[in-house]
């Protein structure tokens, strides 16, 4: 399965080191498409505190889960990627590889649970922020993540689209095809009840 992830420290996408006495801000909108089918995105945005090893830890969790086909897969996602993020045992270690790990075998629960989510399947986009000091920033698919300082946005996360040359050879080179028909929109989903 293609996968990305970016890992920034968050002076990298500020400018400036955060303190605790500083906040960030943050809000979210869905906005249904003109298509006459239900709302399919779902999403996280929240702040959390956690406690690992006698320290106390705030968490900033952000995503975006794009349903495709449905609303199941998204939904499942909302309710589950996180919790499997978060209860890797590395991810204080190595979030990078826990991150990795999280998505891969939140995959694989999606797959298990095909024929009680149905065919669709969903994107997502996932920001982690630790402590208002360290910004981890994963996504499979189209979905994005960008952060804004000072009126300038800056995107963080890499589109993951079918017709780009590297996806489409990512996709090829594990027996897929790529193709588009007219009028149409790409079909593809990375977590989803079909294996990639």
């Amino acid at each position: 399965m293609p996968f990305r992830d970016h890992i920034f420290p968050l002076r990298d996408c500020l400018g400036a080191m955060a303190s605790g006495e500083e906040s960030i801000s943050f809000g979210h909108y869905l906005v249904k498409g003109k298509s006459r089918h239900a709302m399919e995105d779902y999403h996280v945005a929240e702040i959390q505190k956690v406690k690992v090893n006698e320290h106390e830890h705030e968490l900033g969790l952000f995503a975006i889960y794009d349903g495709h086909l449905g609303h199941n897969v998204a939904d499942y996602l909302q309710q589950n990627l996180f919790t499997n993020i978060l209860n890797e045992s590395g991810f204080w270690s190595d979030p990078k590889a826990a991150i990795e790990n999280a998505y891969k075998k939140t995959n694989v629960l999606i797959l298990d649970r095909a024929p009680d989510l149905g065919p669709g399947g969903s994107t997502a986009v996932t920001a982690i922020l630790i402590d208002n000091d360290r910004l981890l920033v994963a996504n499979v698919g189209d979905s994005r993540a960008v952060i804004l300082q000072s009126g300038i946005v800056q995107q963080l996360s890499v589109d993951h689209e079918p017709g780009a040359t590297a996806e489409k050879s990512s996709i090829e080179s594990k027996g897929g095809f790529v193709s588009n028909m007219p009028g149409t929109l790409w079909t593809y989903a990375l977590l989803s009840p079909f294996e990639p």
